[in-house]
């Protein structure tokens, strides 16, 4: 049984990967950047300490032969942090990596998920990108405190449509491409079935709360100036405020078949999540 090593494992899409994992029985890791700090992921899964400091040490990947590699949201100089680590681990002998990577990606050189792309290509080992639209997760974790306190949302995305996706669904691709083979050298852009604009998700959240939800549509200057008073570092800010222009340019509405033809499912919608989640956004 092949090994694999799961980074982001404290994240949405990490930590759904490693139940997914585990309930299978397959033999992987979890990497956290502090073994001190695990409460998020489950008893009894094995740990491995990676942080992507610059250094390439091949420790923590000795042994792998599969790789789910996740950019840490604060990280956007990849090429200083994260390709050491890369190295590293071509060095380790890992055979697969699996990049969680961004719609659209392959059309936009500036985020740092395509310089991880076009990186990986380079090693010649197999690689598979999952590159996901929009979480829904978004709107209840980064977005939570402006809709449950300031009954909006704020990103610059325009009138742009989205195809947002489930984190869960993310995942089970993730978990496809690191447990079966076939997925090597291909790249899946995945959405869900909702092709929505953020005014229609106001609308759905105003729907469900019984409160009115206003999207503000602010510019990307705008955006970028209130996260950084926020207390956003300013390069992730711009990172942020780049891939919501995917959006507002209209590339990130396009609905794709891929998680079904891979999965035979459907994906969850815009409408199951927020029904699944309306109490967060709820006040008291």
């Amino acid at each position: 049984m092949k090994k694999i090593l799961v980074t982001g494992a404290t994240g949405n899409v990490g930590a759904a990967l490693i139940q997914l994992l585990k309930n299978s029985g397959a033999d992987f890791e979890a990497a956290v950047t502090d073994i001190s700090k695990t409460e998020k992921i489950p008893k009894g899964v094995p740990l491995r300490q990676l942080a992507f400091d610059g250094k390439s040490d091949p420790a923590p990947f000795t042994g792998i032969d599969k790789l789910f590699l996740m950019r840490p949201p604060c990280i956007s100089d990849v090429k200083k942090y994260m390709f050491p680590a890369i190295d590293a681990a071509v060095s380790a002998k890992v055979s697969h990596f699996v990049l969680l990577s961004l719609q659209g990606a392959e059309r936009n050189s500036f985020v740092p998920h395509r310089k991880l792309e076009k990186y990986l290509i380079k090693t010649g080992i197999p690689y598979t990108f999952i590159r996901p639209s929009f979480f829904m997760q978004n709107l209840s974790t980064t977005h939570l405190k402006e809709i449950r306190d300031n009954d909006e949302i704020y990103v610059p995305a325009g009138k742009g449509r989205t195809a947002f996706i489930d984190v869960s669904d993310i995942a089970y691709i993730a978990f496809k491409a690191l447990t079966e083979i076939g997925h090597e050298n291909k790249a899946y852009e995945i959405t869900g079935n909702d092709s929505l604009t953020y005014s229609e998700v106001a609308s759905m959240l105003s729907e469900s709360l019984g409160r009115k939800i206003t999207y503000k549509m602010p510019s990307a200057f705008s955006f970028v100036l209130r996260k950084i008073k926020e207390g956003i570092n300013p390069e992730f800010a711009v990172v942020m405020a780049a891939i919501y222009t995917v959006c507002a340019l209209g590339k990130a509405g396009e609905i794709t078949q891929v998680f079904k033809q891979i999965t035979g499912k459907n994906p969850v919608s815009m409408k199951e999540f927020i029904n699944e989640n309306i109490n967060l956004w709820k006040r008291g």
